[in-house]
Parts: structure tokens; C-alpha cells; sequence
């Protein structure tokens, strides 16, 4: 519309977009270019229209400063124009009432005490723990948990030894129960979760605990449901969604209609100050973002990622570049699950420059190999070869996990009940998964786990099913053997720096007893190089040969059959055993082990 002037109203000259306090009121900024009037309502005009209206700023941008208005008051604005009128919430509101109601003002201050000092772990030594608050920790009121009550389960974290929370989306979404992916306000938390000062105390608490916080975004599509963005200034073509959306073919998500318009400049600002959200203003340590593939192609899918869209790609570089630019130490997580090495690229070469994404090759095919009920039908090829894996410069490129939320719902469960549907806590569910944790621990790549793995959590994720604390009680031992192996992948006891290396040789893969070994190393050495047995049959061998990389001793770290993680365990002990001269598996040395069913068994060479 002409950028006509309002007369005796000014353009705001506080910058930033929504609702900034400033001196005497709060300056309102929105971006409605087919608007020709724009003012803004709310509990400081007995939400009149007329009093306070916005002054254009030119691009479609209308502000003002608004003397009376003050942080906590709720308002929206209201646009009139050839489409009619519209009353919408603020697409930049930092707090809302609910998702289809009004925002409110906040000034976004928080104590963050000594805060600043904190370091978030090295790439190399993270273990991340996806958590979603709404069932981390129930409020046993017939409501979702919230950031307060995940407060309060915070240090069962820190005992595993995970050492980065990654919460599942916790922009504001319709209704009180939800996995988040249906956002209906970007820049506002959730409010059954607890709002803006619940993920500050959230984060805070957590960093006081030496635990970074991961927070996962949404910008493959928005909504559907509750959102004031659709349509949001009246414009709109072919009954598509308007100025934030695509309005053709290219709207089309397996979510519904409402793929944001990665090619207008207003929509990649809005998206990108979003992205810097969550790292800035709650000093998030990193950002997962969902789905990724639905950014850079169209009608894509697992089976056939489509037409390549070049606007999403320039966005996650551009946005990644950025972040690399002001935090380089912040990760960058993608779930792009195509294994794609574009995606970790850097910018500069053509790629989308994330430092590490969701991985495909890993989950499928250690999923399929620990849920076939027969031992015959499970190919170790297929395990060796995710066990090596497809990444870049680094191994952790790649997160590596067996449990995750969308691998334990929409029609697959929780992996000992996949194992074991009629009785998840028996021996075959209590070995195979645990068995898949160990190589989710010493495989090369970022390890993940999924709240609850670690005490056998079984059936399905929903949003309205809270975690069973019991079980972390009934399978004290399983927790137990959890934290031993986090303990050991983060080199806890310096004696298995080679799990954080770069370095895996699978040279081992025996698809007769369904046993694979792997040799993992940073530098090599003594407390360096780490061995890796993973038997996938239910059969124990007494001395069980295989080739070694040096000679000498060698020392069992892990014995995933010991008794002490479960009584029924320990058919067969492990012991440490000596690398002979003598070759085999394609190297100069060889040994034995005793080897437990359905294990896997560590060794390392002792200092």
C-alpha cells in the first residue's frame, strides 16, 4: 500500500520488531504490507481503535511509541485494509495468554546471576539427553509437566552423566499437551510450560548444573492451527496463506499448508531473529531444527527429497554462518535424516553449514538389527557399515542414537518393547537395547539418548503419558550400566580418550555368530585405543578370537553381561586377555574374550 503518512503520529525510534518497552511506554513495531491503517489495541486503550495508530515506515512496516502502554499489558493489533479488517496477535509477541489469545508486553529481564561464566562442554564431549518437558516430569495435577517441575529432575541428569539437554519445541502451541512441532507463536514460550521466565530459570538451573540446553526449532512449516499468521494482513493467493507463506505449490508440507516463504527477505528476517532468540536472549547453547529436508526441497520425503528449493538452503547457511560468526562454541543440529554431506558443508564451500545432523544410516539399520526376532536374519554388514558410518571432517557430524521421540511413536515404540511387546522388562529387551546403547556410546558421532532410555521406558511416546520414575528404581542396574558408559565415553577415567576421536576401523565382521569388533582412537596409544565386541546372537563364547591392533595387554572396561546390571546377567564373564603376534582380521596381532550374548565388551590398553 502508499507508505501514506498518519498525521501527528512518528515512527517509533526505538528499534526491534513487536513490542519493545522504552522510556514512558513501549514502542510497537509490525510488519502488514497491505494494510493502509495499522493501530494497536489493548488493555491501556480499553482496546479502542483509533486512539493509538502506527505510522508507516516504508516496506510495509508500520511503529509507533505508545505513551501509557507497559510491560504485562496485553494488546494486538488491529489492520484494516482492501481485505478487510483483521485483529491479530503480534508475529514478534515475546508472551502470550494462550495460543489464541492476546500477547503481552514483557521487558525480558532476568536475574542470571554469575550465568555468563558458564562454558558449555566441548563438541567432543557431549552426551545429549532429548528431553520433552510436557512428560519429562508430570505435575501429578492432570496437567503437563512444566520447566519448573524439569527443574526438579535436572540432577537425575547429571547422575547419568549426560551433560546437554535437548528440549523438544517449546514455542507456544494450541493447547496444554503437545511434541511442540505445531507452533503457533514463534517468539513466545509455551504457557503451560511456564513462559518466558520458566525457560530462563530452565536454562540457568541447568547451566548451574553444567548442563547445556539444546533447543529444538520449527521453521518447515508453522501452525497449522491457531495461527494468527495466516492471512495475517487479509493478502493472499489461491486461498494460501499470505505474506508469510508460500502461495502456491511450494506451501504443500506433509503438515499441512504453511511452509514459510523462504524467499521474501521480511520472512527470512523473521525466521533468522528467531534462530538468534533462543541462542541470545535465554542463552541456549545450540539449536536442533526439525526436519530440515522440508526446508531445502519440496514434496520432499524420505524416499524422494524432490525438487531441490534453493531459498531454504540460502537460509540455514545464512543463519548458520551468522551463529558461527557471533557464537562458534553454539551447535548447530539438523534433522535432516538423508545423510546428506551438504548439510554439515560450510557455507562458504555451498553447504548449509550445520556442525551436525540426525543419522539415518545409523538408527535404521541398529534398530533393525537388534528388533529381528531371528538371529540368522540379522546382517552384521549392515551393522559394520553404520558402526563406520558417512561423515565429514568429523565424527561428530553426525548424532547417533537408537531412541528418539519420532523413532519410539507414529507407529514404532520404545526399543524393549520393539524387542519384547508382551513383557519389555524381560532378558531379551534388557539385552538387545542395552546392547544398542553401547554402540550408540562408542560408535563414532555425537551420542543421544531419549528421556527414560536409560531406565528401560517401554511402549510409545504421547504427549499425555508421563515418564515412569519408578522404573529408574526396578532397573537400578540398567541406569547404572548407562552411566558407565556415558562415564566412558566422555573419558572419565582417562583410560578411553579414543571414543571422542575421529578414528573407527570395523575389522571385524563375522556374520556366521553375529559378532562385529571395531577399533576407535583420537591419537593411539595406551588409555587411547579402545576395542569394541558386539555380539548380536544369543550365544556366549567362552574365548572368543579376534584380531588387535597392538600387542600386549589389554583390559576389559565394559562388560555389558555382568551380573552387577541385572541378576539374570552374566552367562558368561568377560576377562582381560593378551594380543598375541600373529595376524588376523587383516592385523598383526590377535587374542581372545570371553564374549556374553547379545554383548558388547570393551577393552582398552592399561597406561
Amino acid at each position: 500500500m502508499d507508505d501514506k503518512p498518519v498525521e501527528g503520529v512518528a515512527p517509533a525510534r526505538q528499534a526491534g520488531m513487536g513490542a519493545v518497552p522504552v522510556a514512558g511506554g513501549v514502542a510497537f513495531r509490525v510488519w502488514a504490507p497491505h494494510a493502509e491503517t495499522v493501530h494497536v489495541v489493548g488493555e491501556f486503550n480499553d482496546w479502542t481503535e483509533g486512539i493509538h495508530p502506527l505510522a508507516p515506515e516504508g516496506g510495509g512496516y508500520w511503529s509507533a511509541e505508545v505513551a501509557g502502554a507497559a510491560v504485562g499489558r496485553h494488546y494486538k493489533f488491529a489492520l484494516d485494509g482492501p481485505f478487510g479488517k483483521r485483529l491479530r496477535k503480534d508475529p514478534y509477541g515475546r508472551d502470550v495468554d494462550h495460543s489464541n489469545g492476546d500477547s503481552i508486553v514483557v521487558d525480558g529481564t532476568f536475574d542470571w546471576g554469575d550465568d555468563a561464566a558458564f562454558t558449555a562442554p566441548p563438541w567432543h564431549d557431549l552426551v545429549v539427553y532429548e528431553m520433552h518437558v510436557g512428560t519429562f516430569n508430570d505435575t501429578k495435577g492432570g496437567k503437563p509437566g512444566d520447566l519448573r517441575t524439569a527443574i526438579a529432575r535436572l540432577d537425575h541428569v547429571v547422575e547419568l552423566g549426560a551433560n546437554a539437554v535437548q528440549i523438544m519445541p517449546a514455542a507456544e502451541f494450541p493447547g496444554a499437551y503437545s511434541w511442540g512441532y505445531n507452533p503457533s507463536d514463534l517468539f513466545a514460550v509455551e504457557t503451560d510450560y511456564g513462559g518466558i521466565r520458566g525457560l530462563k530459570a530452565f536454562v540457568k538451573a541447568a547451566h548451574a548444573r553444567g548442563l547445556a540446553v539444546i533447543v529444538d526449532v520449527v521453521f518447515n512449516h508453522l501452525g497449522p492451527s491457531d495461527l494468527d499468521l495466516w492471512q495475517f494482513d487479509g493478502w493472499h493467493q489461491n486461498h494460501q496463506g499470505g505474506i508469510y507463506f508460500y502461495n502456491d505449490w511450494r506451501a504443500a508440507t506433509p503438515w499441512g499448508h504453511t511452509r514459510p516463504d523462504y524467499g521474501r527477505g521480511e520472512v527470512r528476517q523473521f525466521l533468522r531473529d528467531n534462530a538468534l532468540y533462543w541462542l541470545d536472549e535465554f542463552h541456549a547453547d545450540g539449536l536442533r531444527w526439525d526436519m530440515t529436508l522440508y526446508i531445502r526441497s519440496v514434496h520432499g520425503n524420505p524416499h524422494d527429497p524432490g525438487q531441490s528449493l534453493a531459498e531454504g538452503w540460502t537460509l540455514m547457511r545464512w543463519i548458520n554462518d551468522e551463529i558461527d560468526a557471533r557464537w562458534p562454541w553454539k551447535i548447530s543440529i539438523a534433522e535432516d535424516l538423508q545423510d546428506d554431506p551438504w548439510m554439515t558443508t560450510p557455507p562458504n564451500a555451498g553447504g548449509a553449514g550445520f556442525d551436525s545432523q540426525w543419522a539415518a544410516n545409523f538408527v535404521h539399520p541398529v534398530r533393525a538389527a537388534l528388533t529381528t526376532p531371528d538371529d540368522g536374519a540379522r546382517d552384521m554388514h549392515q551393522v559394520a557399515a553404520a558402526i563406520a558410518g558417512k561423515y565429514g571432517a568429523s565424527a561428530l557430524s553426525r548424532v547417533v542414537y537408537t531412541e528418539s521421540h519420532d523413532e519410539v511413536a507414529n507407529g514404532r515404540a520404545r526399543l524393549p518393547h520393539d524387542v519384547s511387546p508382551t513383557d519389555p522388562g524381560d532378558w531379551f529387551a534388557r539385552k538387545r537395547s542395552t546392547l544398542g546403547a553401547a554402540l550408540v556410546m562408542t560408535a563414532p558421532g555425537l551420542p543421544m539418548l531419549f528421556q527414560g532410555q536409560e531406565f528401560l521406558e517401554d511402549e510409545w511416546f504421547r504427549d499425555v503419558d508421563p515418564l515412569d520414575w519408578s522404573k529408574k528404581e526396578r532397573f537400578a542396574g540398567i541406569f547404572a550400566m548407562y552411566r558407565d558408559l556415558i562415564r566412558l565415553r566422555r573419558n572419565w577415567w582417562d583410560d578411553s580418550r579414543g571414543l571422542r576421536g575421529d578414528h573407527v576401523h570395523v575389522f571385524h565382521v563375522d556374520q556366521r555368530d553375529k559378532v562385529v569388533g571395531f577399533h576407535r582412537w583420537d591419537r593411539g596409544g595406551p588409555g587411547d585405543d579402545v576395542v569394541v565386541v558386539a555380539n548380536f546372537a544369543n550365544r556366549a563364547h567362552a574365548g572368543y578370537r579376534l584380531g588387535l591392533p597392538h600387542g600386549g595387554p589389554w583390559r576389559v572396561r565394559f562388560n555389558g553381561d555382568w551380573e552387577g546390571y541385572a541378576p539374570d546377567f552374566g552367562g558368561q564373564p568377560s576377562y582381560d586377555t593378551w594380543a598375541y603376534d600373529g595376524p588376523c582380521d587383516g592385523l598383526a596381532h590377535h587374542g581372545a574374550i570371553g564374549l556374553g550374548p547379545y554383548t558388547a565388551v570393551m577393552l582398552t590398553q592399561p597406561r
